[in-house]
């Protein structure tokens, strides 16, 4: 008999089919999804293991707690898995994943500690890519000048950060949002509730200018960030 493809063998579980629905909202840390999917840390534990051996499931230790480690889904890497079991059954059902239908108006706060690089990319990008129909912004909780890699990084992308400043998450906590989306751990401790209970997302996310390489973490992070970003898309196209 045919062995069944990677993403069904990974995926089929009812269990880790809750994992990857929650972590599909948002990055996660075991307790959270222990009490989630209301079952035991150890369960979860083990299911979490086949999913990042199927590389659907990604880990990084929490900047905040290195105790903590914080789980992610990796999208791209489900669609292409998924792209494949259809076509393993038939030619006609491999999965072509479609562009973002335009996203409906909304607004996003982005946060992280200084403000200097991973939001102020966040923000300039997803303006970009949703031709403004997206209210973006981002602040921190400890504002510093924006870093010069981050700049440079975006220049390449064709996106203008020479003028942005630095603006520090108080500018912003009697605003009302649609969606406030933190990628750093440290700012997720301690993020404030805004008014109108925004839809709250953690994307777990390095410091690139902690990072020994220099420019490339830059470029990686907002590789990442426009990865993240095509998959958040789809999700204000529906909402």
């Amino acid at each position: 008999m045919e062995e069944l493809p990677p993403f069904l063998q990974a995926a089929a579980h009812p269990l880790r089919w809750r994992l990857l629905g929650e972590l599909s909202r948002s990055d996660r840390q075991v307790h959270e999804l222990t009490a989630l999917v209301g079952e035991q840390q150890s369960l979860v534990s083990y299911h979490l293991g086949h999913l990042r051996r199927a590389e659907l499931v990604r880990s990084r230790r929490s900047a905040a707690d290195a105790r903590d480690i914080y789980y992610r889904l990796d999208l791209t890497h489900c669609g292409e898995q998924l792209a494949a079991a259809g076509g393993a059954l038939h030619p006609a059902l491999r999965y072509v994943a479609p562009e973002p239908a335009a996203p409906e108006p909304t607004s996003v706060l982005f946060l992280c500690t200084g403000n200097s690089s991973r939001s102020q990319m966040a923000e300039a990008l997803l303006r970009a890519r949703s031709n403004g129909t997206i209210a973006a912004h981002s602040a921190g909780s400890r504002p510093k000048p924006i870093h010069p890699d981050a700049i440079a990084a975006m220049a390449a992308r064709g996106l203008d950060l020479s003028a942005a400043r630095p603006k520090h998450l108080d500018e912003f906590a009697d605003r009302r949002f649609g969606h406030v989306i933190t990628l750093c751990d440290k700012v997720r401790e301690v993020c404030p509730e805004f008014p109108g209970h925004p839809d709250t997302i953690h994307w777990s996310m390095p410091d690139p200018s902690a990072e020994p390489d220099g420019r490339p973490a830059f470029d990686r992070a907002a590789d990442e960030i426009a990865e993240r970003l095509d998959h958040f898309l789809h999700t204000c196209a529906t909402t």
